[in-house]
């Protein structure tokens, strides 16, 4: 394995390092469509040295959006997403595009749709009911997801990431808990697995080796009941097997029933509250806790678990979760890991790539307090970030 920053290619795509710019929904397009602000958000993770942007979240259909002001994959989007690749190209960086739909984890009520899930279920964040994929549905959403894939390339993308994690609705399929249809989509893992192993077959098949294909794949929900290790490290192989997913990021944690699991660190339960018109404010601080449960924070807390898919599947694996120093990202490369991403420690320095590069002995300002977790609400920010140099 070469160094942190030797170019390296993901797929069909080469890129100018290793380290990777994680999904963070930037909070940036009120009316779902591209803005100049999310184009300069990108535009300074590109000029900040990350070798590959995500573009997030890029919803395939209407109701798969969390909310009405996420951006989708539409025509009309093209020309807003092709201002925003040229954008990055220019400051030497790569971009993707993560596609899927939101599921359960959907808004119904800001949307003005119902939210499907694989079976009819009370959704929290949209405090209503889903209703139960039909087949119809399922087909017309890998569809979908073709159609997005073939929307990203127009619009001069290179890689598309198929969210297949947090409790969206690829990965709700995948759970015991969220999952007890008793027809094809249901009981097995096999049966389960059906609804995301179409969507990249069919990603796949609309893009062919002219894009990069990544999933964002759960390792475990959190959740009793939820995927767990051995049913993802079984998934992988059969990505494998097909052969439709050039890399897998490693994630972990439901953004539908245990959000922290994935952050850890500090859970901010008054900043969300805030974040929220009376009388749900209130709600939130009063029963905030159980939602918002805190784990403590450790440097690459996925680590051990990402670990047992180097031994389970040849597939470029792209390690997450906490990675604040160069001489983490050196390890985990030289444990066989292809790519390292990070999120939070971006948005607290979007030039953090850069000093690492510069100083190896320098690390990420960021300090998982987490208090950027409610500003998706109004631009996706960190709190501290005026103190941070490279903005």
């Amino acid at each position: 394995m070469t160094g942190l920053f030797a170019p390296a290619r993901l797929g069909p795509v080469p890129l100018r390092n290793r380290i990777i710019k994680a999904a963070t929904f930037e909070g940036r397009t009120p009316h779902a469509l591209v803005t100049d602000d999310l184009v300069e958000f990108h535009r300074a993770t590109a000029r900040g040295g990350a070798g590959l942007t995500t573009v997030a979240y890029c919803a395939v259909s209407p109701e798969g959006r969390t909310h009405r002001h996420q951006l989708w994959l539409r025509p009309e989007a093209v020309a807003g997403l092709r201002g925003l690749t040229d954008a990055v190209h220019a400051e030497g960086a790569a971009v993707a595009a993560q596609i899927g739909h939101a599921g359960p984890v959907a808004n119904a009520a800001s949307n003005r749709a119902p939210a499907i899930a694989p079976t009819r279920m009370f959704s929290p964040l949209g405090m209503r009911l889903t209703r139960a994929a039909t087949e119809a549905d399922l087909d017309r959403i890998v569809a979908a997801h073709a159609g997005a894939a073939r929307l990203a390339y127009e619009s001069g993308f290179d890689a598309v990431e198929i969210h297949c994690g947090h409790n969206y609705l690829a990965s709700a399929f995948l759970s015991p808990r969220l999952n007890t249809r008793t027809d094809s989509y249901g009981g097995s893992l096999a049966n389960r697995a059906r609804f995301p192993l179409a969507v990249t077959r069919a990603v796949r098949d609309a893009v062919g080796d002219r894009m990069a294909i990544t999933v964002k794949l759960n390792m475990d929900d959190g959740v009793p009941g939820g995927f767990w290790l051995d049913e993802s490290l079984q998934l992988a192989r059969w990505f494998e097997r097909d052969g439709t997913v050039d890399a897998l990021q490693l994630t972990a944690g439901s953004s539908l029933l245990n959000p922290m699991y994935l952050f850890t660190g500090d859970a901010p339960v008054r900043e969300f509250a805030a974040a929220f018109p009376p009388p749900l404010r209130w709600g939130i601080r009063l029963g905030g806790r159980a939602f918002l449960r805190e784990y403590p924070f450790r440097e690459a807390y996925l680590l051990e678990r990402a670990r047992q898919f180097r031994h389970e599947t040849a597939l470029p694996l792209i390690l997450l979760g906490g990675i604040t120093r160069r001489e983490t990202m050196e390890a985990a490369l030289a444990e066989g890991f292809a790519f390292v991403a990070m999120a939070r420690a971006l948005l607290r320095e979007p030039g953090l790539p850069r000093r690492l590069e510069a100083e190896p002995g320098a690390r990420s300002l960021c300090v998982h307090c987490n208090k950027c977790m409610p500003t998706i609400y109004r631009r996706t920010r960190c709190v501290l970030a005026a103190e941070a140099p490279g903005q």
